[in-house]
């Protein structure tokens, strides 16, 4: 299990690399949901969501065998972003493989980032061409499936826990897990009576159904989320989240993209569908936890255009 102080040591790693973004009540969404709402913006990291802390953290650990190697990555978005920039940033050579379902801006942002892009037919796809371009020498930065990265992201919650006012709930959005590992990590060592929910969008079920199983299961993937979209959970993922998590929350796509609206017209964010989906959960969670609550947000990542985000409320009769 990773600690405080592994989550400690990788804050102070990249501090010199990545953004500490701000931890801001919400006067409009406390006023849609109700009840006190803070949002730790980490959409306003840099490249635009969480990722880059994990990604810099490893990074930032590589062998100089491994640097000299280059990396590698899979991605529905947002780590190969992350990877794409700070490996930029850093002089090392980075491949990213990305589903052709993958946000189009996401794709070119990786390739002007001068990152090298592979495209698969899916996701799963993306996972077995990655592991070949492992197997034949490339340093893999796995978006979740590494204690060094779930670390960095775990600096989320190290700030969180530092910045927020009283809090009794903390949402965290769910892919392979490692934000909400990372996160679960560091507010239960710094708040250990907070609860902490994970939430996913259907067809993107990959922590639920491991819950449900006893441990990673192989998932179908049908989400339009894509930045949620892991084909399984890791051991490292499901073991944090089994022991730290109080439940892990699911809900419709067409939730999700609602919530992405609701964000820009009450909290004056714009985030992305991934981000979007905490706000249809909030409401789950205050019909089993009832009065008192004190909701913190962690608004994961803003990369979806306002295109992405117009067609998917029109194909969902949201406009």
């Amino acid at each position: 299990m990773i600690g405080i102080t592994d989550i400690e040591n990788a804050a102070e790693r990249i501090a010199g690399h990545v953004v500490r973004t701000p931890t801001v009540p919400s006067p409009g969404l406390s006023g849609l949901l109700g009840v006190p709402v803070t949002a730790k913006l980490e959409l306003l990291q840099r490249t635009g969501s969480f990722k880059a802390r994990g990604a810099t953290a490893r990074l930032l650990a590589l062998s100089g065998a491994e640097r000299a190697a280059g990396v590698v990555a899979v991605s529905g978005g947002n780590h190969g972003i992350a990877l794409a920039v700070m490996a930029a940033a850093l002089d090392v050579k980075a491949t990213v493989v990305m589903p052709r379902s993958a946000p189009a801006r996401s794709v070119e942002i990786v390739r002007e980032a001068g990152a090298s892009v592979r495209l698969t037919d899916d996701m799963d796809g993306a996972f077995s061409l990655v592991t070949r371009l492992r197997d034949e020498g490339l340093t893999l930065v796995h978006p979740f499936d590494d204690p060094v990265v779930v670390a960095g992201q775990g600096t989320v919650g190290l700030e969180f826990a530092e910045d927020a006012d009283e809090l009794t709930d903390v949402l965290v959005s769910v892919g392979g897990g490692g934000l909400i590992a990372g996160v679960a990590a560091a507010l239960r060592a710094r708040r250990p009576g907070l609860r902490i929910w994970g939430v996913e969008t259907e067809g993107a079920e990959a922590m639920s159904r491991a819950l449900a199983a006893g441990g990673p299961v192989p998932v179908p993937l049908s989400s339009v989320v894509s930045t949620l979209s892991a084909p399984s959970v890791s051991q490292l993922t499901y073991d944090h989240v089994s022991a730290l998590v109080t439940e892990v929350l699911v809900v419709p796509d067409r939730e999700a993209v609602r919530g992405s609206l609701d964000l820009a017209d009450h909290a004056k964010v714009w985030a992305e569908p991934a981000a979007g989906c905490l706000l249809p959960a909030t409401r789950q969670v205050l019909e089993r936890v009832g009065e008192g609550a004190r909701l913190g947000l962690v608004v994961c990542g803003g990369n979806a255009t306002t295109g992405d985000v117009l067609a998917w409320s029109e194909r969902f009769g949201l406009l």
